[in-house]
């Protein structure tokens, strides 16, 4: 599962002394309702809703994989903790440690994301 989280610990001849795995999910996002419900896209002032977990860990594996851009054509390198998606679901904005990255330029192209 790519959200497993492994740490080795490495002897100086190369040998794996130990292992630590985490499975822990992803910490759940803190953000009020009625924050969101006056959040709008800063580009076309439509309004968001709070992307759904499957899709948040789709774009987390196109984030592994390289192959995400934002909007300004820069590689998305920071996984996401959620999402907040445009109402004609063309765009997500990133949210980051429970705050909403509302910059046209960090929004996420969703035509990436299958």
């Amino acid at each position: 599962m790519d959200y497993l989280a492994r740490n080795l610990s490495v002897t100086p001849s190369g040998e794996i002394e130990s292992v630590t795995v985490s499975d822990a999910p992803r910490k759940k996002v803190n953000l009020d309702k009625d924050l969101v419900a006056i959040l709008c896209c800063p580009d076309t002032k439509q309004a968001v809703v709070l992307a759904d977990e499957g899709l948040i860990e789709k774009i987390n594996g196109a984030i592994d994989r390289g192959q995400l851009k934002n909007y300004a054509q820069k590689p998305v390198t920071e996984k996401l903790d959620a999402g907040l998606i445009r109402a004609d679901k063309k765009i997500l904005y990133p949210v980051r440690e429970d705050i909403p990255v509302m910059l046209i330029d960090e929004g996420i192209p969703l035509d990436q994301v299958s």
